[in-house]
């Protein structure tokens, strides 16, 4: 029996790896955006406590970091934390915000090595100290790396990003900074939380919700989604490589013929 599952593995390694070489030979989304949702529903099937869910969601986040290095991809987003997500039972909240520090701190080495720039997104000014500062550590130690950026959305909403830009917008163009008479789509952009980054290529949502939940409502514009029923604990490198596959089976026209 030992010996069959030894083989099985091995198999099914060979076929991942061939997998991710039919994948690679063709155009990799360049930023792929996750909505991370069903860890309180995954815990719950398991009559456990929600945070167990939230700490399994943390384990997947490194794989699929590592499978998106891999593959090519430029920049990862991850909804972390919405800024709708304190009204959640102060015991949760405690937990989530202790995530960042347990993830970052084991595996920063590794990032480091793998040449993974961390960033964030998001309002700094109400994290708890000490996620601030794993956080903060984290992009220091790493912003030299020139490989995959991982990108975390931590108390991110993205009706408050806009409505920020805009009055920012509103400000420079008071004191003389911005002299354009009409704003363009660029020239926005550069006022939002991401714009270091390019437009999401592809959306993936997980748990079988279908909405965006305030997530980067305007760089979303022409990022091709694609939805599951799978909980974000049981998302496997297998579901990504899928979510790929389908991504590269679309025609993106972006308005045109």
């Amino acid at each position: 029996m030992l010996e069959k599952i030894k083989l099985w593995k091995k198999k099914s390694s060979s076929e991942l790896h061939d997998r991710i070489t039919t994948i690679k030979s063709q155009a990799v989304p360049a930023h792929i955006a996750i909505i991370m949702d069903g860890n309180g529903r995954w815990a719950k099937k398991r009559a456990l406590p929600r945070v167990a869910g939230h700490h399994e969601g943390m384990k997947v986040v490194r794989k699929i970091t590592k499978l998106a290095n891999e593959m090519g991809v430029s920049a990862l987003t991850l909804y972390a934390f919405s800024t709708e997500n304190w009204k959640r039972p102060k015991n949760e909240v405690d937990f989530l915000m202790k995530l960042p520090e347990e993830f970052l701190g084991t595996f920063l080495p590794e990032l480091i090595e793998e040449n993974v720039q961390v960033r964030m997104m998001g309002y700094k000014e109400s994290l708890p100290t000490h996620t601030l500062n794993s956080i903060e550590k984290a992009i220091s130690d790493t912003k030299q790396n020139d490989g995959l950026v991982l990108n975390f959305a931590l108390n991110y909403g993205s009706r408050a990003e806009i409505l920020e830009a805009v009055n920012h917008v509103l400000n420079d163009q008071k004191s003389g900074i911005l002299t354009d008479d009409k704003i363009s789509e660029e020239i926005f952009s550069k006022y939002l939380m991401s714009k270091e980054l390019a437009d999401p290529d592809l959306l993936i949502r997980t748990s079988g919700e279908i909405r965006l939940s305030n997530f980067m409502l305007w760089q979303l514009a022409y990022t091709e989604f694609w939805f599951t029923d799978v909980l974000w604990p049981d998302f496997s490198e297998e579901h990504l490589l899928e979510a790929i596959e389908v991504f590269q089976n679309r025609q993106r026209r972006f308005g045109g013929v």
